[in-house]
């Protein structure tokens, strides 16, 4: 952190702080969690083309299903580490919850076995986390 010390006509001091580290390394970590739970979607639609023509397919879905549900809760964490101490934007914690939300939809859509709604809301979380990471500020 840069501080500057200022001293005014009464002869106070004050310090203010006028740029931080945490703020980089805030929005480093939501890049890094948006990039990671992009990547586990993605693995979740090729273990999906394994579940359809191989018998180890649901299990290699469902290991997937929980790592993509944890990455999710971990892009919400960096949404919140980013905005709390690093002074960004809360846009990305209703990003983040959104996709938590539709993670949560997921995990019981599959378990339900709800092809028909599963699969389209995958591609759809797929395509938003995209567009996610591919924004400049996520």
């Amino acid at each position: 952190m840069t501080t500057r010390t200022t001293t005014g006509t009464t002869g106070t001091t004050a310090t203010t702080a006028t740029t931080t580290d945490a703020a980089p390394r805030g929005a480093r970590f939501l890049r890094v969690a948006v990039a990671l739970q992009t990547l586990t979607i993605f693995l979740q639609a090729v273990s999906a083309g394994v579940l359809l023509s191989s018998s180890h397919g649901e299990l290699l879905h469902g290991i997937g299903a929980r790592v993509m549900y944890g990455a999710s809760m971990l892009y919400l964490l960096a949404a919140v580490l980013a905005w709390r101490p690093g002074g960004g934007s809360p846009r990305p914690i209703a990003y983040a919850s959104g996709f938590l939300v539709l993670a949560s939809a997921q995990v019981v859509l599959g378990i339900a076995h709800v092809p028909s709604v599963h699969v389209p809301l995958g591609v759809l979380m797929f395509g938003l986390s995209v567009l996610v990471l591919a924004r400049r500020n996520p």
